[in-house]
């Protein structure tokens, strides 16, 4: 007798992951949540947090964990690295796998499939947009810290420069620096610098709540309205012509649009789905497709 078969849709980035698991049907059944699995933060940590979240959903579901019974749909951060993901595919726990970029699996979640233009602001941050005929082009996304505007680690690394001119006086210690060295733990020159050399993407980010806190600070707000600028130029990059809805998502979406110039304002839309739902479509197709190959 064949063992039942789930498919499993994974959203995975610097800052956390998530699992929705569904029969074959597409019947949503738990969710499931687990640490960071973008790939730049290494593959054996990616999978571990991958299988905790999946464990997670299977709990949630009430329901025995085992790999060899998912098929599994990923949308990562970090799978433009093709060393990264050649890594990530050679230890591989199941073979029913198919992993997507997490840009791809967020366009496709938040317009069901349709054409439309996503920015995912989060850790990172990246834009996309899918066309009729399935074709995915990207905007952005070059990853951190060089790249990934608008993004929390890109908030929080410029933000960094506020704190550490406030330390030697070039900038008034007020509440905006008060409440950066606090959260990085630091309150004199030396630490500061311990600090930012042992930082990477995901403690960038934790600074970009504080800054959003201080939006009426003329730095702060600076900043801000410099983050809806290079959102509106990646929209403005992928659809020139204006043709598409738009959806902002990730844990910055809500906070930043606002700043959205007000050229993009009317074709903004909610998404319909999220990353994790995007990548379980991307798992039915693939259970689909096997079904088919073996009928």
């Amino acid at each position: 007798m064949t063992e039942t078969r789930y498919a499993v849709g994974i959203d995975g980035g610097g800052t956390g992951t998530r699992a929705v698991l569904a029969d074959l049907e597409g019947r949503e059944l738990a969710q499931g949540r687990a640490g960071p699995s973008g790939l730049g933060l290494g593959i054996e940590r990616a999978w571990a947090s991958i299988g905790t979240a999946c464990a997670d959903a299977f709990t949630q579901a009430g329901l025995a964990f085992d790999w060899s019974r998912c098929v599994l749909g990923c949308g990562l951060a970090g799978v433009n690295n093709a060393g990264w993901l050649a890594a990530f595919r050679a230890q591989a726990p199941l073979r029913a796998l198919d992993v997507e970029s997490d840009a791809y699996t967020t366009v496709v979640g938040a317009h069901g499939g349709a054409p439309g233009v996503i920015v995912a602001l989060g850790t990172g941050s990246i834009a996309a947009a899918l066309d009729g005929t399935g074709v995915c082009r990207i905007a952005g996304g070059y990853g951190f810290p060089s790249g990934d505007e608008a993004s929390g680690a890109w908030l929080g690394l410029r933000a960094l420069a506020y704190a550490q001119q406030a330390l030697d006086g070039r900038v008034p210690r007020d509440a905006l620096a008060a409440a950066l060295l606090a959260e990085t733990g630091a309150q004199d020159r030396d630490a500061l610098v311990q600090w930012s050399c042992e930082a990477n993407q995901t403690a960038y980010a934790r600074l970009a709540p504080i800054v959003l806190a201080h939006r009426a600070h003329p730095f702060a707000g600076a900043l801000i309205a410099q983050a809806g600028d290079e959102i509106g130029k990646m929209i403005d990059t992928l659809d020139p012509r204006g043709e598409w809805p738009v959806a902002l998502c990730g844990g910055l979406a809500d906070a930043l649009a606002p700043s959205v110039p007000a050229r993009h304002v009317a074709r903004l839309r909610a998404p319909l789905e999220d990353s994790a739902h995007g990548a379980l479509r991307v798992a039915l197709r693939l259970a689909e497709l096997a079904g088919r190959e073996g009928a």
